[in-house]
């Protein structure tokens, strides 16, 4: 006896006209409703996302097929994946049953669902089968009865969990009324390796032959209506994931990180700068809000949202979504709202966690840009005089240029006006320059580097602010201006090697300095010593301490940066305590985003939210890299009455504090 079945059991190979006209419908009807949404994408603003095309399609295949992004939030995360991976299984085993019984048996006489090879070809469909309805019923639970805070659903959702449940379940169904009247005999070796369908048989056996044949007639065709209803519905409803998020992948920016357009400000043509409307956002822009699935994941990790700010990463897409699609004249920045765009403090916690890898941070970006350039709006006084700070001083603290260096006197430290000659040319950036407590940074990092023999240059009253904290609150033309000065005055010394302690500096200078012709090596300060003590030229003497340690989001999340600090910190002899939110996952301190020289008036102080987890770990030592951080902390750790039980310190404090004595 062959060990196989029979293809089109109790329907008849007649219904194969009728079902494939059927098909061919629902997939025009698809297609209609895909294009309509291509037209909308189309609205928007060119965007060069389609080089190394091959690469991209490979890399967005390994994505969507590994749910590799899916995965990093563990328990819906592997929910999703093994209800995909099941149900993929099952559309896969649906295609060779199609192309046996339409192509390779009439055409060729070449049944290959047969033998050893349908009974785990059986076995692989049940259990994958019976795994996505496991999972689609515990997602559906969680959904709908747990109701995880945040998590809202609409229509769109009940139809997607009804209409997948009502699939996998008509197709256990159909298998199990066929299985009734066909293998539940003595003898059938068959049935064993359809499990879930044999104990459906069992359960319905006792309706008679020809009730059961009517059963798996009328089901049969229920299922199939429901596979065409899912074609149509792929473009109509949030199924269009499948379809929006494989594009995402395809079509990700490729650059570092963190990377912004940076617009020339100089050509007359352009009438206007950033997003006001629609047609100001790039056509990636619209398809990043199609793909957004509204898992709340971004929400979940925003500091803004977390710290009762009325931004939301995952309201901010829809509102897009909803202009794109709903109201395309309606202007960006009074849909979402400027209390929410100035709220970000661009951590990238939001696009860090997105399984559909929107890019959110640089939207809004795009909007301060519209309001600063073009309405003059700030998003407060202080802001303003920041700004103005920054044009006559070359810093927003309203300190005499004049004074950039003093801090360094009496240090080993050459101002490069004066020699010219050194190893490294010492970034300082404005806290570390002028604020009382992060002088005690920059001394401690040139004290470190001179016990390993480095000459450090700086470049005192030359200096001036990197442009950071205004670029991200929408000045580009105030950055520009920075940015264009400090890469005349470094390329007029013939740098070579810079080092920074600020990771806003080391972004600035490393990434969008390139776009206006800058091509110096730069370096954060802990990647730098880092090295040093691999190659033995800086000696620690451990000294056991407790402490915690904040992953600056400038140098975690956007360069990839977690090892190398914490390897500074064993070296020093530190028992790390992590805090619940760290590495990807870390919480910002609250001075990203140029929020460092705006008041927070909204909601609680992330600084202080970050502070109160710092403690939470018990540890006495709250340790950062970061002149931002350290001063959110400073205040942080004020504001939540934690004086005497946190105190906040720079990984540079720590090292020279145990520098091995010669």
């Amino acid at each position: 006896m062959e060990l196989t079945r029979e293809i089109y059991w109790n329907v008849g190979h007649s219904v194969m006209v009728p079902m494939y006209a059927m098909a061919v419908l629902a997939v025009v009807v698809m297609l209609q409703g895909i294009f309509e949404r291509i037209e909308i994408y189309r609205k928007g603003k060119r965007a060069d996302r389609t080089d190394d095309l091959k690469g991209r399609i490979a890399v967005a295949l390994k994505n969507a097929f590994s749910q590799r992004h899916v995965l990093r939030v563990r328990a819906p995360g592997i929910g999703h994946s093994l209800f995909f991976w099941g149900f993929l299984l099952l559309t896969l085993g649906t295609l060779l049953i199609f192309l046996q019984a339409d192509l390779t048996d009439p055409v060729f006489g070449w049944k290959f669902l047969s033998g050893s090879f349908y009974k785990f070809y059986s076995l692989v469909l049940d259990i994958a089968g019976l795994v996505a309805l496991i999972m689609l019923c515990g997602l559906s639970y969680r959904r709908y009865w747990v109701r995880p805070a945040g998590l809202e659903s609409d229509l769109d959702d009940a139809i997607m969990h009804g209409l997948l449940f009502a699939i996998l379940v008509t197709g256990f169904v159909i298998e199990g009324a066929r299985m009734a009247v066909t293998e539940l005999g003595a003898g059938n070796k068959l049935a064993v390796w359809s499990p879930v369908g044999l104990s459906v048989a069992r359960q319905i056996a006792g309706m008679g032959e020809e009730s059961l044949r009517a059963l798996h007639k009328t089901t049969w065709w229920i299922h199939f209506f429901l596979t065409m209803a899912f074609f149509v519905a792929l473009p109509r409803t949030k199924f269009r994931h499948i379809l929006t998020i494989t594009a995402n992948y395809v079509f990700a920016d490729h650059r570092r990180k963190g990377s912004l357009d940076t617009p020339d400000l100089e050509d007359e043509q352009v009438a206007s700068y950033g997003a006001s409307h629609l047609k100001d956002l790039t056509w990636k822009d619209i398809l990043d809000s199609d793909a957004c699935v509204e898992c709340k994941r971004c929400q979940d990790r925003c500091p803004a949202w977390n710290t009762n700010k009325p931004l939301s990463p995952m309201k901010l897409i829809g509102d897009i979504r909803e202009i794109a699609f709903e109201q395309p004249d309606a202007q960006l920045v009074e849909t979402i709202g400027r209390d929410a765009l100035w709220a970000c403090t661009t951590c990238r916690a939001c696009q860090e966690i997105c399984p559909a890898t929107v890019e959110h941070v640089n939207k809004i970006i795009e909007m301060r840009r519209h309001l600063v350039l073009m309405k003059g709006e700030f998003p407060g006084d202080e802001v303003m005089e920041a700004a103005n700070h920054l044009e006559v001083n070359g810093n927003p603290l309203g300190m005499a240029f004049s004074s950039r260096g003093d801090w360094a006197d009496g240090l080993s430290v050459t101002r490069m006006s004066d020699n010219a000659d050194v190893d490294i040319l010492y970034f300082v950036g404005c806290y570390a320059s002028f604020d009382k407590r992060n002088i005690k940074v920059a001394k401690s990092f040139v004290q470190l580097c001179e016990a390993a023999g480095i000459k450090v240059g700086i470049l005192g009253k030359e200096e001036k602010c990197c442009g950071e904290p205004v670029r991200k609150l929408g000045n580009e033309y105030l950055y520009q201006s920075l940015a264009v000065e400090n890469i005349e005055v470094l390329k007029g010394y013939g740098v070579k090697r810079i080092v920074t302690a600020c990771p806003h500096c080391f972004n600035t200078l490393d990434r969008d300095y390139r776009d206006l012709g800058f091509n110096i090596q730069v370096e954060h300060y802990v990647t730098y010593l880092q090295n040093l003590v691999r190659q033995g030229r800086l000696k620690l003497r451990p000294e056991r301490f407790s402490c915690t340690y904040h992953d600056s989001c400038y140098v975690g999340r956007y360069n990839d940066i977690y090892l190398p600090p914490r390897e500074l910190l064993h070296a020093a002899g530190a028992a790390i305590r992590e805090m619940e939110r760290n590495r990807q996952e870390g919480f910002c301190c609250g001075g990203g985003g140029g929020r460092v020289v705006a008041d927070e008036k909204i909601g609680s102080r992330i600084c202080e939210t970050r502070a109160k987890m710092a403690a939470d770990t018990g540890a006495g030592l709250l340790i950062s890299n970061c002149p931002f951080c350290l001063t959110m902390f400073e205040d942080g750790i004020k504001g939540a009455a934690l004086e005497g039980k946190l105190v906040p310190r720079d990984i540079a404090e720590i090292l020279v504090e145990r520098l091995e004595k010669q």
